[in-house]
């Protein structure tokens, strides 16, 4: 479940500077306030997605990806990697929207 999610956020993060590209920008602001959601409860969680805390009852393993079907080297390295490409995303869908406006 929590690679789906996982799955589905990434997307969504690499979907929005595609959607702005192509003139989407509902679908782009869409899916930049789905991120944006997500984002508010991994800061109201610690910066931990509430996921990893039930995967944690279940073994005593903490390497980044216990909880998660991804690379090692992926999952300890998932925020450096998408906030900036959520932030390109968002900056990119701001510049041509007031662009084409």
């Amino acid at each position: 479940m929590h690679s789906a999610i996982w799955a589905l956020f990434a997307g969504c993060v690499l979907a929005i500077p595609v959607m702005a590209w192509i003139g989407d920008f509902r679908a782009a602001f869409m899916l930049i306030a789905v991120v944006a959601v997500e984002c508010a409860v991994l800061a109201l969680n610690g910066g931990e997605c509430p996921l990893q805390r039930v995967a944690a009852r279940y073994t005593s393993d903490r390497r980044p990806n216990f909880d998660i079907y991804l690379p090692q080297w992926l999952a300890g390295r998932t925020k450096i990697i998408f906030g900036p490409l959520y932030a390109f995303g968002l900056i990119a869908t701001l510049a041509l929207w007031w662009m084409r406006g």
